[in-house]
C-alpha cells in the first residue's frame, strides 16, 4: 500500500502523555473522515499500546515512547507504537486475555482490546530491546451528500 501521509513523534513515558497520544491521533486522522465511533476505537486503541509502554516497557524508570500514524491508500491508518524498554518474553500469552505483568491493579485486557477495535494488530518483541505494536483500521468511504 502506499503512503499517502505520515508523522512521527517521540514523547517520554509518563502516564500523562497517553492523553496527548489520543488528542495527536485523533488529529490526524480527521484527514479520513472518520466516523465518532471509529474515531473513539482508534483512540482506545492508541491509550491501550501507550499504557502498555508506560506500566510494562518502563515499569522502574522513564523511557521513550514513538508513535508512527500513516495514511495509506483505501483509507487505511496504521498506527505504529514502539519503545525500546523490558520487551515481553512471550508475546503469544501476553495477547491472551487477563494476562498481566503489571500486578494486581491491571486488567490484562490491553492486547485483546486493540484487537477488539482495531482491523489488525501485529507485535514484535525482543526481550532487553522493545517492543513495536502496529495497529491497522480502514476507514470505510461515506455516500456522498450525508
Amino acid at each position: 500500500m502506499n503512503e499517502l501521509n505520515t508523522v512521527t513523534f517521540d514523547f517520554p513515558s509518563r502516564s500523562v502523555n497517553e492523553a496527548f497520544a489520543r488528542g495527536a491521533v485523533a488529529c490526524f486522522a480527521a484527514q479520513l473522515d472518520m466516523t465518532l465511533t471509529e474515531l473513539g476505537d482508534v483512540k482506545t486503541a492508541v491509550s491501550e499500546a501507550v499504557t502498555n509502554c508506560a506500566v510494562h516497557a518502563y515499569p522502574d524508570s522513564i523511557g521513550n515512547i514513538r508513535m508512527r500514524l500513516r495514511i495509506l491508500e483505501g483509507g487505511v491508518l496504521e498506527i505504529q507504537v514502539k519503545d525500546k524498554g523490558r520487551g515481553i518474553e512471550d508475546v503469544e500469552r501476553a495477547r491472551q486475555p487477563l494476562f498481566t505483568t503489571g500486578g494486581e491493579d491491571r486488567g490484562g485486557m490491553g492486547f485483546t482490546i486493540m484487537e477488539s477495535f482495531m482491523d489488525t494488530v501485529k507485535v514484535r518483541s525482543r526481550v532487553g530491546s522493545g517492543t513495536t505494536v502496529t495497529m491497522r483500521k480502514r476507514v470505510g468511504r461515506r455516500p456522498a451528500g450525508r
